[in-house]
């Protein structure tokens, strides 16, 4: 995190979404290490403020927070929990139906609008229900609201069954900025996903300051690896996510843009696997 400068975050307010989709055990969840490491680094930077905010899609998200020891690690490292299942129709922000493929456009959270830095952590793995792939970008869809307060209108509801179910992930990503990203690819899913899966270890962990970099980064660690699903094929800066999010200048348009920067001795035989597979 260090060759983010996250120094330049001092006393700024942070926003951090991890990523706690189910209470499913690493690599479905966010490994509470990697996140106390990722917290008490931000906090040392002297933030002034740090939230981390989720919306579980597999189960209720306060409880999966307090089963995977979210609450407890608020209390030692001192940062604040919002359920965004529980916050009011104030805390959401409208984002319209024009240029998107979203029916009723969507929600998202205010607190990702408004603070000064966010942050986010992704894990490494497939998915089964119409994303393919889960890492940074679909990450996202947990900053957008289910229902409103009192609404009846399902949004998640309509993204899953969408034909254009990866193009809405990438059109959430258009609305909100991230500062810093970091992918636990210590462990990853080749098959199934996001709660399950076949266990690969590439024991790698990436940083990024652009979603579809990390993505087509964590694809093709995925390709490295065996991964066995429809992702396996073809250019991936065609995938419908990371065409889509390119198209719309959330990050780079082309694997020739991305650099790749081996942090250490061991990890440079990676970047070069992983470099022949992005420009294949």
């Amino acid at each position: 995190m260090d060759h983010f400068k996250i120094d330049e975050f001092s006393g700024d307010k942070v926003a951090l979404k991890s990523n706690f989709n189910s209470a499913d055990p690493f690599p479905a969840s966010t490994h509470i290490d990697t996140l106390h490491a990722i917290i008490k680094k931000l906090n040392e930077s002297n933030v002034t403020g740090l939230t981390l905010a989720e919306r579980s899609g597999m189960g209720n998200t306060r409880q999966v927070l307090e089963k995977m020891g979210v609450f407890e690690l608020s209390d030692k490292l001192g940062f604040e929990v919002v359920v965004l299942d529980e916050e009011d129709r104030n805390e959401w922000v409208k984002v319209e139906k024009e240029g998107t493929h979203w029916v009723k456009g969507f929600y998202i959270s205010k607190l990702f609008l408004e603070s000064d830095r966010v942050v986010q952590t992704c894990c490494l793995k497939t998915h089964r229900f119409g994303g393919n792939f889960t890492l940074s970008l679909k990450n996202s869809v947990g900053i957008v609201a289910k229902r409103l307060p009192n609404g009846l209108y399902n949004y998640m509801a309509e993204l899953h069954v969408s034909p254009y179910q990866r193009l809405m992930i990438a059109e959430i990503n258009k609305h909100y900025n991230v500062d810093l990203i970091v992918m636990d690819a210590i462990n990853a899913f080749i098959t199934k996903g996001p709660e399950q899966g076949e266990v690969v270890e590439p024991n790698l962990i990436l940083a990024s300051a652009d979603r579809v970099a990390m993505d087509a980064v964590g694809v093709a660690i995925l390709r490295n690896y065996g991964v066995k699903t429809s992702i396996s094929k073809g250019p991936i800066f065609e995938l419908d996510q990371i065409r889509r999010a390119a198209e719309l200048g959330v990050g780079v348009e082309s694997a020739q843009e991305i650099e790749l920067v081996p942090l250490n001795d061991a990890s440079h035989g990676d970047a070069d696997s992983i470099r022949k597979i992005l420009e294949g």
